[in-house]
């Protein structure tokens, strides 16, 4: 079924790559002409490398690919002005905003709670869970001015459902999002405006497969290699598969985004190949 979000906007956070280039391409295909940002540089106390504003441009080109519209910059999720300016902007040039993605973060260091760095774990906070919630500080007020209701779609994590030791970071933060995404649907659902969140296992993405990862998989070894933590990455999913692909998650943004689930609020999507049934 084409055109699942035809003539519809939406914003995406942490577009450059990954998950966030993904949404985009994929509801670019459906018909939605895209708001873009991504930091695009390296931040202090993060493991892997970061997204480029090369990066950012190869979405921007997928994106006209598929023959709709981008409006991409660059710009932190934690810096309210930026996000309002990029919000604000597109909204001006395609005229309405319809589906907000808030899908940027960072990914987790590896350190038992009581020794982490202050910085490092406000980092998370205020990236994952804060920029969350900046996200649709800025986006709502344009949905509810359109007044045709809307889907808001927040990226959590299976760590978003249960916990995992020496990320408590990052299990914090995600789990924050749920009570964002919860208190929001019961806000914004007598306006037609939906919120739901995406609980994605293990992603396939430069966050994902680098060598801090593979340590946080296999502390036995020295020098682990993506084979190694493909062994226990495998051995916490049910479907044979050791991680899932960024495009498996964003067809189920897609479902979320479009009028299919036009009655779903309030609901944590896990994309775990069965991770949560162990």
């Amino acid at each position: 079924m084409a055109g699942r979000v035809q003539d519809k906007v939406a914003f995406v956070t942490g577009a450059a790559r990954g998950q966030g280039r993904a949404h985009a391409v994929r509801l670019a295909q459906e018909g939605a002409d895209i708001i873009a940002i991504d930091v695009c540089r390296q931040l202090d106390g993060v493991t892997f490398p970061m997204s480029t504003p090369e990066d950012l441009a190869e979405t921007v080109r997928l994106v006209e690919k598929t023959g709709r519209r981008i409006h991409a910059v660059q710009g932190d999720v934690r810096d309210h002005d930026a996000m309002k300016a990029v919000v604000d902007d597109g909204v001006a040039e395609f005229g309405r905003l319809d589906i907000v993605i808030a899908n940027a973060g960072i990914g987790p260091g590896g350190m038992a709670m009581h020794k982490m760095d202050q910085k490092v774990w406000q980092d998370t906070i205020d990236i994952n869970m804060t920029g969350v919630w900046l996200t649709t500080k800025v986006a709502v007020p344009h949905i509810l001015a359109g007044r045709r209701g809307g889907s808001i779609i927040l990226t959590s994590s299976v760590g978003g459902i249960h916990a995992d030791p020496y990320i408590g970071h990052y299990v914090t933060a995600k789990h924050g999002v749920i009570g964002i995404m919860r208190t929001l649907a019961l806000e914004l659902g007598p306006r037609s405006i939906r919120v739901n969140s995406l609980a994605p296992t293990q992603v396939s993405t430069p966050m994902v497969l680098n060598d801090n990862l593979y340590r946080i998989f296999r502390p036995d070894l020295e020098n682990p290699t993506a084979e190694d933590a493909a062994v226990v990455s495998q051995a916490m999913h049910v479907l044979p598969t050791p991680w899932v692909a960024a495009e498996d998650i964003a067809n189920a943004a897609l479902f979320l985004a479009s009028d299919e689930s036009r009655y779903i609020t309030g609901l944590i999507l896990p994309i775990d190949a069965g991770r949560m049934l162990k």
